[in-house]
């Protein structure tokens, strides 16, 4: 079993792809995740599995199809995966409130990537590692016309972004057994 965060892309609190947290925990217990815990409203899902990523990717995407009516991305990451991420931002802690990650359905062509890395992105600073994107924004994500959606349109593959924040918590929150953890 591997324990997993999976994250759920366009998230919102009302609309087409609104997804109750509650909800969500129930239908995917039932369909055999373990210990499906939940980290804020937009989003977030931690749960144990012994299906690999894609077919954990796969199954939540079909879950939340059937029982909640929404079609969105998924993306699952192991904890090791998101130490990883973690590890490897090329931008330092003391931006750490100004410091996201997009992370990808998969890695992208290579043409596409270098004409993405050919734009100037000033005044924030966009860096492409494999299959995440580190940005680190001059003032805030809502000031910038570089968002997941950019990046999406451009590299042509699913994203979802996370705060520093965000991230740090569910690379701390897929370390920990279910039992120390609290739904929010």
């Amino acid at each position: 079993m591997k324990t997993y965060a999976i994250l759920l892309r366009g998230v919102t609190p009302t609309g087409r792809n609104r997804v109750p947290m509650a909800e969500l925990r129930i239908a995917l217990a039932e369909a055999g995740l373990r210990d499906v815990r939940t980290y804020i409203q937009s989003g977030n899902v931690i749960a144990r599995s012994g299906l690999d990523q894609a077919a954990v990717e796969a199954l939540v995407h079909e879950v939340i199809a059937r029982a909640i009516g929404a079609d969105i991305a998924i993306l699952a990451r192991t904890h090791a995966q998101l130490k990883y991420v973690m590890a490897h931002n090329p931008f330092p802690p003391e931006a750490a409130s100004r410091t996201y990650f997009s992370l990808l359905a998969a890695n992208p062509s290579a043409p596409l990537v270098e004409e993405l890395r050919r734009l100037d992105f000033s005044p924030d600073d966009v860096r492409i590692v494999g299959s995440v994107i580190y940005t680190l924004y001059a003032t805030k994500l809502s000031d910038s016309k570089f968002h997941n959606n950019f990046f999406e349109r451009k590299l042509k593959v699913a994203a979802t972004t996370r705060n520093f924040n965000t991230l740090s918590r569910l690379v701390e929150l897929s370390a920990m057994p279910a039992a120390q953890h609290e739904e929010r």
